[in-house]
């Protein structure tokens, strides 16, 4: 038997703690991403640690380029990937499955299917992975899936990567998450029922339950076990009030794109960070430009000798000189404005081009809403896939997948669902049918029909060299096509039966035509052909 890992709260607060030293070295760049790019998401500005609710949270913000681009790239992956009230993903019978199989378990697998987006369309999954796309802008996102009620069997809860940090392991994923999390104490039993609380805290529930105490949530993978260990601590008296065995976990964390040697991800708002501050500031200094070119600021002739020191440039100052030009100048002169608007104008022009480009925001023709046709959604599609390049994948492997493979484990849990194998990419897999991915297959089923348009102008022996029955099932599959929309091979191999017994029958009706006296040859021979009745 394996031994069975068990950290004391301690070790799991020493591990929480240099999980959070090592992401301390993205604080700064997470910080000014979300500063300038997702203001009202920012929880880096002190909120957390002791900040007010309903703060101001965009005093340095003069340009909203970045932040309107932010969501509409949070809203082309939602709508390439997952979009709402589409299926996104599909369930396939794996290697492990005999080919003989593969139909009768594509077609269970289908009802699987069908159970699991009718699931989804009753959970708040729409507007959580909403929020977590504009966190994985930034590099990071970070989703917690728990079992909900009878009404919404399925709890998905957005979490600000903030207040997450976490651990890789020998292949790069992650193991260990660990979450800051303020609750107030009267929470607490809601919560958790099976939290063992303390004398202290019970003695808080009963006098100040509105009071809030920091918990860390921490769940560790077993290496040994495989399975991963769930805690909750109060963090001021290190105390354990939760400790539970789970078989999965509840946590998806994914990273846009990610550095050899890092454990965070970086997104595309980390890489037009630069841009997006050069406009911001330029914006800012052409305002202040403008504001003293509608005011102005003007030099008065005074017989005092100028200090340096208590001039300052605003609209409508004046500034005390000895002369305005010349023994005789004018009482009163306008300063000269500094700086060229147009120059400004055209910096800022090719800044917010840059920012659109690295959000993806500037992609074929402007997406105005109006009707489109197939083809155009299919090129947009194929064109942000491609922009998108290796950080689809990731989004794959790091996000659907894991999403998938978690609501079946909830299903499962209970009762939805009974799942006959394992969900490994061997005996069950998932395949993404979304907008994004459906692009990359019509761009392979294209080539597959193109080569048997060739091999047909080839003549019969071209004809030859195509097997209709598997291009068809190819095809299918490409097209995410239902398996009850499609004949089984049992199925065809009647239809192809009854097919050449019409051909032959045909046939001898055309020799009967031709030749009247076997008329009577040729019924006798149709009527034995036909299956017997009853």
């Amino acid at each position: 038997m394996v031994a069975m890992m068990r950290l004391n709260a301690k070790e799991v607060l020493d591990r929480h703690d240099k999980a959070l030293t090592k992401k301390e070295d993205f604080r700064s760049l997470y910080d000014e991403a979300y500063e300038f790019a997702l203001p009202q998401r920012n929880l880096y500005d002190g909120y957390y640690d002791g900040g007010v609710q309903g703060q101001k949270k965009m005093n340095r913000v003069f340009d909203s380029t970045a932040i309107a681009s932010t969501q509409r790239f949070a809203n082309r992956m939602q709508s390439g990937i997952f979009p709402p009230q589409r299926k996104w993903c599909r369930l396939e019978p794996g290697s492990d499955i005999p080919e003989d199989r593969k139909a009768e378990a594509q077609a269970a697998l289908d009802l699987y299917n069908e159970k699991l987006f009718d699931t989804l369309k009753q959970s708040n999954f729409d507007v959580a992975i909403g929020e977590f796309l504009l966190d994985l802008s930034v590099g990071t996102a970070v989703m917690m899936i728990q079992p909900g009620d009878d009404i919404n069997p399925i709890n998905f809860i957005p979490v600000p990567q903030f207040l997450v940090s976490f651990d890789e392991g020998a292949h790069g994923q992650v193991d260990n998450v660990y979450r800051r999390m303020k609750l107030k104490v009267e929470s607490l039993q809601r919560q958790w029922p099976d939290a063992k609380l303390s004398a202290e805290i019970k003695t808080l529930i009963q006098q100040k339950p509105t009071e809030e105490i920091e918990l860390i949530e921490a769940t560790v993978f077993d290496q040994k076990r495989g399975d991963y260990c769930y805690h909750v601590i109060e963090k001021k008296s290190k105390t354990e009030l939760v400790y539970r065995r789970m078989d999965h976990s509840p946590w998806i964390v994914s990273r846009y794109a990610k550095i050899a040697g890092e454990t965070y991800g970086r997104g595309p708002l980390i890489t037009a960070l630069p841009d997006i501050k050069t406009l911001n500031k330029t914006l800012e200094l052409v305002l202040k430009n403008a504001s003293l070119s509608i005011s102005g600021v003007y030099t008065a002739a005074d017989d005092g000798v100028l200090n340096p020191n208590t001039v300052r440039i605003m609209p409508g100052a004046i500034i005390p000189v000895a002369r305005n030009g010349g023994p005789q100048g004018e009482s009163l002169k306008p300063l000269p404005r500094a700086g060229d608007f147009n120059v400004s104008q055209i910096v800022m022009d090719d800044l917010r081009k840059n920012i659109k480009r690295i959000l993806l925001d500037e992609s074929l023709p402007p997406d105005n809403m109006s009707a489109r046709s197939a083809t155009e959604v299919v090129e947009r599609m194929k064109e942000l896939a491609q922009n998108l390049g290796s950080a689809f994948g990731r989004l794959i492997n790091e996000t659907m997948i894991p999403v998938v493979s978690r609501m079946l484990q909830v299903m499962d849990e209970k009762g939805l669902i009974t799942l006959p194998l394992q969900v490994n990419g061997l005996e069950i897999k998932i395949s993404p049918v979304a907008p994004l991915a459906m692009a990359q297959n019509m761009e392979e089923v294209q080539n597959v029909l193109q080569y048997a348009q060739i091999a047909q102008g080839a003549g019969p022996e071209g004809a030859m060299s195509i097997k209709v029955d598997v291009m068809m099932d190819y095809i299918a599959e490409k097209l995410a096509v239902p398996q009850k929309l499609r004949p089984t091979p049992q199925e065809r191999m009647v239809l192809k039966q009854q097919m050449q017994q019409q051909a032959q029958q045909q046939q001898m009706m055309q020799m009967a035509s031709e030749n009247p006296e076997a008329t009577a040859q040729v019924a006798e021979a149709v009527t034995q052909q036909q299956p017997p009745q009853g």
